[in-house]
Protein backbone atom coordinates (compact mmCIF):
# COMPACT_ATOMS: atom_id res chain seq x y z
CA UNK A 1 0.00 0.00 0.00
CA UNK A 2 1.42 3.39 -1.01
CA UNK A 3 0.38 6.40 1.03
CA UNK A 4 2.30 9.09 -0.85
CA UNK A 5 4.51 9.67 -3.85
CA UNK A 6 6.71 12.72 -3.49
CA UNK A 7 8.13 14.05 -6.77
CA UNK A 8 11.07 16.45 -6.84
CA UNK A 9 12.73 18.49 -9.59
CA UNK A 10 16.19 17.07 -9.01
CA UNK A 11 18.35 14.98 -6.68
CA UNK A 12 19.51 17.93 -4.59
CA UNK A 13 15.99 19.02 -3.67
CA UNK A 14 14.96 15.43 -3.00
CA UNK A 15 18.00 14.83 -0.76
CA UNK A 16 17.29 17.90 1.37
CA UNK A 17 13.60 17.06 1.79
CA UNK A 18 14.20 13.40 2.57
CA UNK A 19 16.98 14.26 5.03
CA UNK A 20 14.75 16.76 6.82
CA UNK A 21 11.87 14.31 7.08
CA UNK A 22 14.02 11.37 8.22
CA UNK A 23 15.65 13.56 10.85
CA UNK A 24 12.19 14.60 12.08
CA UNK A 25 11.17 10.95 12.35
CA UNK A 26 14.31 10.11 14.31
CA UNK A 27 13.72 13.03 16.68
CA UNK A 28 10.16 11.84 17.23
CA UNK A 29 11.39 8.32 17.95
CA UNK A 30 13.98 9.63 20.41
CA UNK A 31 11.32 11.62 22.22
CA UNK A 32 9.67 8.37 23.24
CA UNK A 33 12.61 6.04 23.88
CA UNK A 34 16.30 5.98 24.60
CA UNK A 35 17.58 4.99 21.16
CA UNK A 36 16.45 5.04 17.53
CA UNK A 37 17.50 2.86 14.60
CA UNK A 38 17.88 3.88 10.95
CA UNK A 39 18.44 1.36 8.16
CA UNK A 40 19.65 2.67 4.80
CA UNK A 41 20.42 1.26 1.38
CA UNK A 42 23.68 1.58 -0.52
CA UNK A 43 24.51 2.17 -4.15
CA UNK A 44 24.93 5.47 -5.99
CA UNK A 45 21.41 6.85 -5.46
CA UNK A 46 21.55 7.82 -1.76
CA UNK A 47 24.89 9.67 -1.63
CA UNK A 48 23.42 13.18 -1.69
CA UNK A 49 20.75 12.15 0.80
CA UNK A 50 23.44 10.78 3.13
CA UNK A 51 25.40 14.02 2.94
CA UNK A 52 22.30 16.12 3.65
CA UNK A 53 21.23 13.87 6.51
CA UNK A 54 24.69 14.02 8.08
CA UNK A 55 24.16 17.76 8.62
CA UNK A 56 20.82 17.43 10.42
CA UNK A 57 20.94 18.39 14.08
CA UNK A 58 19.68 15.73 16.48
CA UNK A 59 21.15 13.57 19.23
CA UNK A 60 23.02 11.26 16.90
CA UNK A 61 24.78 9.57 19.83
CA UNK A 62 21.45 7.84 20.49
CA UNK A 63 20.98 6.73 16.86
CA UNK A 64 22.07 3.37 15.46
CA UNK A 65 22.66 3.32 11.71
CA UNK A 66 22.78 0.08 9.76
CA UNK A 67 22.30 -1.19 6.23
CA UNK A 68 19.27 -2.86 4.66
CA UNK A 69 21.69 -5.10 2.76
CA UNK A 70 25.36 -5.43 1.93
CA UNK A 71 27.75 -7.02 -0.51
CA UNK A 72 30.00 -9.61 1.07
CA UNK A 73 33.15 -7.56 0.54
CA UNK A 74 35.66 -5.95 2.87
CA UNK A 75 35.10 -2.30 3.75
CA UNK A 76 38.23 -1.41 1.79
CA UNK A 77 36.38 -2.36 -1.42
CA UNK A 78 34.74 0.45 -3.43
CA UNK A 79 31.74 -1.90 -3.67
CA UNK A 80 31.20 -1.84 0.09
CA UNK A 81 28.01 -0.13 1.23
CA UNK A 82 29.52 0.22 4.71
CA UNK A 83 32.38 2.25 3.23
CA UNK A 84 29.86 4.60 1.58
CA UNK A 85 27.82 5.06 4.74
CA UNK A 86 30.88 5.81 6.85
CA UNK A 87 32.24 8.29 4.32
CA UNK A 88 28.98 10.11 3.48
CA UNK A 89 26.58 9.71 6.42
CA UNK A 90 28.49 9.04 9.64
CA UNK A 91 30.13 12.44 9.36
CA UNK A 92 29.47 16.06 10.42
CA UNK A 93 26.57 16.22 12.90
CA UNK A 94 26.08 12.44 12.51
CA UNK A 95 29.69 11.58 13.39
CA UNK A 96 28.57 10.26 16.79
CA UNK A 97 26.01 7.84 15.38
CA UNK A 98 26.64 4.15 16.12
CA UNK A 99 27.15 2.30 12.84
CA UNK A 100 26.47 -1.45 12.68
CA UNK A 101 27.94 -3.17 9.59
CA UNK A 102 26.52 -6.42 8.23
CA UNK A 103 29.52 -8.15 6.66
CA UNK A 104 31.36 -10.42 9.12
CA UNK A 105 29.19 -9.13 11.96
CA UNK A 106 26.69 -11.80 13.12
CA UNK A 107 25.58 -9.48 15.94
CA UNK A 108 23.80 -7.35 13.33
CA UNK A 109 20.99 -9.92 13.30
CA UNK A 110 20.12 -8.83 16.86
CA UNK A 111 19.60 -5.16 16.00
CA UNK A 112 16.38 -3.50 17.17
CA UNK A 113 13.47 -2.98 14.80
CA UNK A 114 14.02 -0.02 12.53
CA UNK A 115 12.38 3.31 13.22
CA UNK A 116 13.05 4.31 9.61
CA UNK A 117 13.96 1.99 6.73
CA UNK A 118 15.10 3.50 3.43
CA UNK A 119 14.81 1.11 0.49
CA UNK A 120 16.10 1.41 -3.04
CA UNK A 121 15.01 -0.47 -6.16
CA UNK A 122 16.83 -1.83 -9.20
CA UNK A 123 15.53 -1.94 -12.74
CA UNK A 124 15.22 -5.71 -12.37
CA UNK A 125 12.63 -5.13 -9.64
CA UNK A 126 14.84 -6.01 -6.69
CA UNK A 127 14.84 -4.18 -3.40
CA UNK A 128 17.14 -4.85 -0.44
CA UNK A 129 19.03 -7.88 -1.84
CA UNK A 130 15.82 -9.61 -2.90
CA UNK A 131 17.09 -10.35 -6.40
CA UNK A 132 15.08 -12.36 -8.94
CA UNK A 133 16.35 -15.96 -9.00
CA UNK A 134 18.13 -15.47 -5.69
CA UNK A 135 19.11 -18.78 -4.12
CA UNK A 136 17.42 -17.91 -0.80
CA UNK A 137 14.82 -15.47 -2.16
CA UNK A 138 11.77 -17.51 -1.14
CA UNK A 139 13.17 -17.86 2.36
CA UNK A 140 13.99 -14.14 2.59
CA UNK A 141 10.39 -13.27 1.69
CA UNK A 142 8.81 -15.78 4.07
CA UNK A 143 7.39 -14.94 7.48
CA UNK A 144 9.67 -17.53 9.07
CA UNK A 145 12.92 -16.05 7.70
CA UNK A 146 15.72 -15.17 10.11
CA UNK A 147 16.24 -11.41 10.46
CA UNK A 148 19.45 -11.45 8.42
CA UNK A 149 20.46 -13.96 5.77
CA UNK A 150 22.83 -14.54 2.86
CA UNK A 151 21.67 -14.51 -0.74
CA UNK A 152 23.29 -14.93 -4.16
CA UNK A 153 21.70 -14.33 -7.57
CA UNK A 154 22.75 -13.93 -11.20
CA UNK A 155 22.14 -10.17 -10.98
CA UNK A 156 23.59 -9.56 -7.54
CA UNK A 157 27.26 -9.44 -8.42
CA UNK A 158 28.91 -10.53 -5.19
CA UNK A 159 27.10 -12.73 -2.66
CA UNK A 160 25.02 -10.52 -0.40
CA UNK A 161 23.63 -10.21 3.09
CA UNK A 162 20.13 -8.83 3.51
CA UNK A 163 17.59 -8.20 6.19
CA UNK A 164 14.47 -10.26 5.58
CA UNK A 165 11.12 -8.95 4.36
CA UNK A 166 9.60 -9.52 7.81
CA UNK A 167 12.34 -7.47 9.46
CA UNK A 168 11.87 -4.63 6.98
CA UNK A 169 8.08 -4.65 7.29
CA UNK A 170 8.41 -4.39 11.07
CA UNK A 171 9.89 -0.89 10.61
CA UNK A 172 7.93 2.02 12.00
CA UNK A 173 8.38 3.93 8.72
CA UNK A 174 9.29 2.60 5.26
CA UNK A 175 10.51 4.84 2.45
CA UNK A 176 11.33 3.90 -1.15
CA UNK A 177 13.94 6.26 -2.61
CA UNK A 178 14.30 6.07 -6.40
CA UNK A 179 15.67 8.34 -9.10
CA UNK A 180 15.36 8.41 -12.88
CA UNK A 181 12.66 7.96 -15.50
CA UNK A 182 13.64 4.31 -15.82
CA UNK A 183 12.88 3.70 -12.14
CA UNK A 184 9.35 5.10 -12.49
CA UNK A 185 8.79 2.73 -15.40
CA UNK A 186 10.06 -0.14 -13.24
CA UNK A 187 7.80 0.93 -10.37
CA UNK A 188 4.79 1.03 -12.66
CA UNK A 189 5.56 -2.51 -13.86
CA UNK A 190 5.96 -3.67 -10.30
CA UNK A 191 2.55 -2.27 -9.38
CA UNK A 192 0.89 -4.33 -12.10
CA UNK A 193 -0.21 -7.94 -11.77
CA UNK A 194 2.63 -10.43 -11.82
CA UNK A 195 4.66 -12.82 -9.72
CA UNK A 196 6.47 -11.47 -6.69
CA UNK A 197 9.49 -13.67 -7.43
CA UNK A 198 9.85 -11.98 -10.82
CA UNK A 199 9.93 -8.48 -9.28
CA UNK A 200 10.54 -8.93 -5.55
CA UNK A 201 9.85 -5.27 -4.74
CA UNK A 202 6.21 -6.31 -5.14
CA UNK A 203 6.48 -8.05 -1.78
CA UNK A 204 6.92 -4.64 -0.15
CA UNK A 205 4.43 -2.80 -2.35
CA UNK A 206 1.73 -5.43 -1.78
CA UNK A 207 2.19 -5.58 1.97
CA UNK A 208 -0.27 -3.98 4.36
CA UNK A 209 2.37 -1.39 5.33
CA UNK A 210 2.27 2.21 4.22
CA UNK A 211 5.10 2.97 1.80
CA UNK A 212 6.20 6.52 1.00
CA UNK A 213 8.00 7.09 -2.30
CA UNK A 214 10.59 9.79 -2.97
CA UNK A 215 11.42 10.25 -6.65
CA UNK A 216 13.18 12.67 -8.99
CA UNK A 217 14.17 12.40 -12.67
Amino acid sequence: MIIARNNFANADVLARSLASNVAASLRQALAGKEKATLAVSGGSTPQKFFEALSRQKLDWSRVTVTLIDERQVDEASPRSNAKLVKAALVQNEAANAHFVPLFQNPAAAEIADFDVAILGMGNDGHTASFFPAGDTLSQALSESAPPLLAISAPGSGEPRLTFSLSKILASAEIILHIQGIDKIATLERAMQDGEILEMPVRAVLRSDRAIEIYWCP
